[in-house]
């Protein structure tokens, strides 16, 4: 069983400023050895805006692009979400890009009312699991994680389990910090998978402050990367074996 190399790119996301978040992340990554799998934060290239008029095209996204080129050149799949408009509806849209330029699509399923996205964003209907490297990996966005009927693991009637991997990618706020927290913990437990979180730092245009807290949890809820607060590019290895040993150990799916 191949493990997995992660990176989790935390950073200060310049407000609406695409061409800036595209060297940043650039800069970012500059020493950064081989990677299997790259996340960024939710929006990656905007920030969380609710200005719809900076939306990406998605026929000819330019964030998009950039994502494609970057895969490619670092041979490596990457994650993250962008604000795209696709035909007359607006979407909160995760992109999973592989290096062979295969797309990957997810739209945020819950809207964050408080912060009006559910005036501006369409949501999404399905939950979308990629197979990647021998893995299944289930793709989520930020406000998702409050909604663990979302993405509750299962197994077969041949004894397969849905998924091994959930990835979040958020602009998850300081204030509430402590719900992030305590949140993935409890979707790695719950659903017994690794959970690799990716959260920006910084403040956005709307004067929200970000502390980031990426990580990664394993399916007893220890932490394979602890919560940090600093920019920067934070890399776990997830091992396929050790998973498949402690649902063997545990096995509660079953019982769900």
């Amino acid at each position: 069983m191949q493990d997995l190399s992660v990176g989790i790119l935390q950073f200060d996301q310049i407000w609406q400023d695409k061409k800036v978040n595209f060297e940043r992340v650039l800069r970012l990554l500059e020493a950064q050895p081989k990677l299997d799998l790259l996340l960024l934060p939710e929006m990656f290239h905007t920030g969380f805006s609710m200005q719809i008029e900076h939306a990406d095209n998605w026929a000819d996204s330019e964030g998009l692009y950039f994502l494609k080129e970057l895969a490619r050149d670092r041979a490596m799949a990457i994650y993250t979400s962008l604000m795209v408009r696709d035909q007359d509806a607006y979407f909160n849209r995760g992109v999973f890009v592989e290096p062979n330029g295969e797309i990957y699509s997810y739209d945020k399923r819950k809207a964050f009312g408080l912060g009006r996205e559910d005036e501006y964003f369409t949501p999404g209907r399905q939950e979308i699991i990629v197979s990647y490297k021998d893995w299944n990996i289930n793709l989520q966005i930020c406000y998702d994680l409050r909604f663990p009927e979302l993405i509750r693991n299962r197994i077969d009637t041949m004894g397969q389990t849905a998924y091994d991997l959930l990835l979040y990618v958020a602009n998850w706020p300081e204030k509430r910090i402590a719900h992030w927290d305590a949140l993935l913990k409890a979707r790695a437990i719950e659903n017994q998978c690794y959970v690799s979180a990716c959260n920006r730092v910084g403040t956005d245009g709307n004067e929200l402050v970000y502390n980031g807290h990426s990580q990664a949890i394993d399916m007893f809820g220890n932490y394979l990367l602890e919560p940090h607060e600093q920019e920067g590019i934070f890399v776990v290895h997830l091992a396929k074996n050790s998973l498949l040993a402690g649902r063997k150990s545990l096995p509660f799916l079953k019982d769900a």
